[in-house]
């Protein structure tokens, strides 16, 4: 899975649009855009992060 689909995954799985989900996670909206777009990727890092900060704070659906 690219970084493209696994960060849109992750966001849907909180049940959050896009904007809910950058301002819970402090992340600027565009870079979210971006790596949903597929113009940037995310650092391997940062996904692993996210996945584990969504499944710890039981924040997917």
């Amino acid at each position: 899975m690219d970084c493209q689909e696994k960060i849109i995954e992750l966001r849907k799985s909180t049940g959050m649009n896009r904007k809910e989900f950058c301002l819970y996670f402090n992340i600027p909206y565009r870079t979210v855009t971006e790596w949903e777009l597929g113009n940037r990727h995310a650092p391997e890092y940062v996904l692993r992060l996210l996945e584990y900060y969504i499944k710890m704070e039981k924040l997917n659906e």
